[in-house]
């Protein structure tokens, strides 16, 4: 680990595009600002954790998923649709 001493407004550059900025020092809270490109995420530590938890929570999801069949063709799908919505339009006719 690397450990730097900065003062309100120094600087420290990570790589070509990530700036870390001391903003402000009250007490024994230091405010950073951090000047980085949109393509690169930066997270409190905590928040990271939890996203990383709902992700590995998502993915473990994704075993329990029904599979799905094979893609249509446009009129396949076409054909589907149609006779839904005739039977749709049927069930309408029978309830009333």
């Amino acid at each position: 680990m690397l450990v730097l001493s900065r003062q309100r407004d120094e600087r420290i550059v990570i790589g070509d595009e990530v700036e870390v900025v001391v903003v402000d020092i009250r007490g024994e809270k230091v405010r950073l600002g951090i000047v980085a490109p949109n393509t690169v995420s930066v997270h409190r530590k905590e928040i990271y954790e939890a996203i990383r938890r709902e992700n590995q929570d998502a993915a473990s999801v994704r075993g329990e998923l029904p599979r799905l069949g094979a893609p249509l063709s446009g009129a396949e799908a076409v054909r589907r649709l149609a006779q839904r919505s005739s039977e749709d339009g049927q069930n309408r006719r029978e309830i009333a």
